[in-house]
């Protein structure tokens, strides 16, 4: 048949070289017959469908089509010497598959043939339909394993694979059996837990572009195209795209950017592959594997959801006070019951990139010290967690709360099983977080290895932008020298996330009443780098931090980047942030240069504000043991003892690393007690 198909075309292509001749061209000038033939030449009429059937490629060149860079491995060489029988083995996801011969090429193609069958399936035997007609399919799924394909023949697996392969052959599968099984056969030879993982525990992100393998995957693959204005009024595209009737967004600076946000998000939620840039991290040793998952990557899907939300949220608390979309840096945190997403709660939004001024401090605890969106959002958060509890101080409401009763430890409350918090910020944390070059590959050795290029502990420069390191400060901050001019310091967003990390996000006081609740995962909107994320948020302390009370431990959070990454803004920062917390009516709008609301009112979310919560839940929460609070601020803070013994072996890991020592602020700052 092959010989057949080459002598046709080598026939046509003679025949139309004659027909050229004759319209004068001469034969000894192929560049002009080349360019100028395609006006004239009648083209040739379709063979039948016989005459065109390409040959099915062997099972070792479909093989490696599904997985790259295998190597086939001669097992033995058995038999007399002028009839050999060869053993050749593949390994295929960690799995070895075994073929014989009389040649080593024939005992190659066996071998490849038993690793396609392993992972290729049938409905019924050879029948080519699809596993799940009705309802949406999981390709990773092994529920339909029991139907086996051990009565398919190779030529009918060959075939199949080959139909598969050449979706322009004229096959008799139907358009729902080609949308059923290739993305089926594809997402097999791609699954995010198993073939997608390299030897040195990293995924893989796919080989080929999204939207090139979108269209490869699916045949009824439509993208719309609308322009949309994003933030400043920036022009921003955003694509949509359908599939199956099933429709995904996707938003960038250009089309071509939004029409891959847009594929990167069909095939994230319909094949589980991702793009982000977790599944190829760029430095040598490999991301740490946590013993109960494969990776810090929390699934595309996941992450998409979460920023979608926050995003959502955001325009929709921000509807009657436009004035005030403004914002360079967005922040929320979503909440999660037993990870079912469909029905995740957004319990903060909040905008804001500055501090306040030092003449602005307060010795009642009545100004927001840190108006960065993330710790804002953060400080929403606690406002959440003391109206939780608040429930359980009425029989009638504790069964509404996410607390519950404790009765196996030291601490009154916890949180209910299934309970997760996912933080989600626009770009990277400021601090060590963002300190590298997006656009070059800076993870190689340093040059000076007693320099500690990395990790340091940084600080927040009072009413502007930007972080500088510790060791750049003058130490220890006073009261009446930051009154005199000395910049009021504030620890990096980095840094805090590291210290959430450790000690929880609950708070010194909260501390006194519930376990220690941990963010799960951390999603960016743009700057992910997994190198120096997870480095910033939990990898710099791994090594050296020890003797922490039990229950705290140093969290590894689930790290992710949408699909839709969030311009740069290079508008100037806004002098004002908003904050809001679920149930709040309306949200709040905080002058980050001197923390307090822009009427000058005190925020619902300062330390005076949750210092009188603490109080009523001491008086009124069931199972508390001790019931007055009859010392300031900082003295009550400071007999949380776990709490404290947790913070002071984090500030001594970043010592022992040699990172710096963590900045306080001025003292006097805490000396305040609960009004009457």
């Amino acid at each position: 048949m092959l010989n057949s198909a080459n002598n046709n075309f080598v026939q046509h292509v003679v025949s139309t070289s004659t027909e050229g001749n004759m319209n004068g061209y001469n034969r000894k000038s192929p560049q002009k017959r080349r360019y100028d033939m395609p006006k004239y030449a009648v083209p040739p009429k379709k063979k039948s469908g016989k005459e065109r059937v390409p040959q099915p490629k062997n099972t070792v060149a479909m093989l490696n089509e599904l997985r790259h860079g295998l190597i086939y491995k001669l097992e033995s060489q058995t038999g007399p010497v002028h009839a050999p029988l060869f053993t050749i083995s593949v390994e295929v996801d960690g799995q070895k598959y075994m073929g014989q011969g009389r040649s080593k090429k024939v005992a190659r193609i066996e071998a490849a043939a038993t690793a396609l069958r392993s992972f290729i399936q049938f409905k019924d035997g050879a029948v080519l339909s699809p596993l799940k007609p009705a309802g949406n399919l999981d390709f990773t799924s092994d529920e339909h394993l029991e139907n086996g394909i051990e009565n398919v023949s190779k030529a009918e697996l060959v075939e199949l694979i080959y139909t598969l392969m050449l979706p322009e052959k004229k096959s008799n599968l139907t358009s729902l059996e080609q949308s059923t099984l290739r993305p089926q056969i594809f997402c097999m030879s791609h699954n995010a837990t198993k073939s997608t993982i390299a030897v040195d525990g990293q995924k893989k992100v796919p080989d080929k572009g999204p939207v090139m393998l979108l269209y490869e995957l699916f045949n009824d693959v439509n993208f719309e195209c609308m322009n949309i204005d994003g933030a400043q009024n920036n022009c921003r595209f955003k694509m949509t795209v359908t599939i199956n009737d099933k429709k995904f967004d996707g938003t960038g600076p250009s089309k071509k950017l939004a029409k891959n946000a847009a594929a990167k998000a069909a095939l994230a939620s319909l094949c589980n592959i991702s793009y982000s840039p977790m599944m190829a991290p760029q430095k040598n040793a490999p991301l740490p594997i946590d013993e109960k998952s494969s990776s810090m990557e929390l699934p595309q899907i996941h992450a998409d959801t979460i920023g979608r939300l926050v995003l959502e949220k955001f325009m929709e608390v921000i509807k009657g006070q436009e004035a005030y979309s403004r914002r360079k840096v967005l922040a929320g945190i979503v909440m999660t019951e037993n990870m079912n997403f469909c029905e995740a709660k957004v319990i903060s939004v909040s905008t804001g990139t500055k501090c306040v001024s030092g003449e602005h401090m307060s010795v009642n605890g009545a100004v927001l010290n840190d108006s960065h969106a993330e710790i804002v959002s953060r400080r929403c958060l606690l406002k959440y967690l003391y109206a939780q509890l608040d429930l359980q101080c009425n029989q009638a409401t504790a069964y509404q709360s996410i607390f519950v009763r404790n009765t196996d430890g030291q601490y009154p409350y916890k949180l209910k099983s299934g309970v997760h918090f996912h933080l989600y910020i626009n770009t990277a944390p400021c601090g060590d977080a963002r300190i590298f070059s997006p656009h070059e590959n800076d993870t190689g050795v340093d040059k000076h290895p007693n320099r500690k290029a990395r990790g340091q502990l940084r600080t927040k420069i009072e009413s502007g932008e930007g972080t500088i390191p510790v060791k750049s400060s003058d130490g220890i901050q006073t009261w009446d020298g930051v009154l005199q001019g000395q910049r009021l310091l504030t620890m990096s967003c980095s840094d805090k996330i590291a210290r959430w990390n450790i000690v929880g996000i609950q708070g010194s006081l909260l501390s006194a009443i519930i376990e220690p609740v941990y963010l799960h995962s951390i999603v960016l909107g743009s700057l992910l780098h997994p190198e120096h994320m997870y480095r910033a948020v939990c990898g710099r302390i791994e090594k050296s931090i020890q003797g922490l009370p039990p229950p705290y431990h140093l969290n590894k959070p689930r790290l992710a980047l949408v699909t839709s990454a969030e311009p740069r803004n290079q508008a100037k920062a806004p002098n004002f942030g908003i904050n809001w917390t679920i149930g709040d009516t309306e949200l709040e709008v905080v002058n980050s240069l001197t923390g307090r609301t822009i009427g000058g009112q005190v925020s619902r979310i300062t330390k005076q504000a949750f210092f009188d919560k603490y109080g009523f839940l001491m008086k009124n929460l069931p199972g508390m043991p001790n019931r007055k609070v009859t010392k300031d601020y900082g003295e009550t803070k400071a007999d949380v003892k776990d709490y404290q013994t947790a913070k002071q072996e984090l500030f001594s890991a970043f010592k022992r690393e040699d990172l710096g020592s963590w900045l306080k602020k001025p003292i006097e700052q805490d000396q305040f007690g609960l009004v009457e």
